[in-house]
């Protein structure tokens, strides 16, 4: 019987496989978690679609600045570089082919593969699809 990983452990498993060099869009809601285990020896722009290009980690407790955050509401960093623009701009960054690899999060997996994602339901809330 194989023993289940934990989120922490899926999000570090997946930040090893990144190349160094690589532009990579994170989705909202487990894939959030990538950019806390990025290798030291490795230089990795991590994108969010609200606009950060060059998004670190998630900053200590009480150190976040609440008006700096990710595509699903969470506090972030800004690595050095790092740069904000406009949402549509962002979405061409990812529609123009400008991202080297996007981590998705699914809340079912069928057996070929089909994702399905799951909404926050709030009632008379706008619509938040995500992973």
């Amino acid at each position: 019987m194989s023993q289940r990983l934990s989120r922490k452990q899926v999000a570090w498993r997946i930040a090893q496989d990144i190349e160094d060099g690589a532009y990579v869009n994170l989705g909202i809601g487990q894939p959030e978690l990538v950019a806390n285990y990025v290798p030291e020896d490795r230089e990795i722009v991590f994108h969010s679609e609200n606009g950060i290009l060059g998004m670190g980690p998630e900053p200590a407790p009480g150190e976040g600045d609440e008006e700096l955050i990710n595509a699903g509401k969470k506090p972030v960093t800004l690595v050095p570089g790092g740069s904000f623009c406009h949402h549509a701009d962002s979405f061409a960054m990812v529609r123009g082919g400008h991202i080297d690899i996007c981590v998705l999060g699914a809340f079912q997996v069928s057996a070929d593969g089909d994702l399905a994602n799951w909404s926050t339901g709030k009632p008379g809330a706008v619509p938040g699809v995500g992973g």
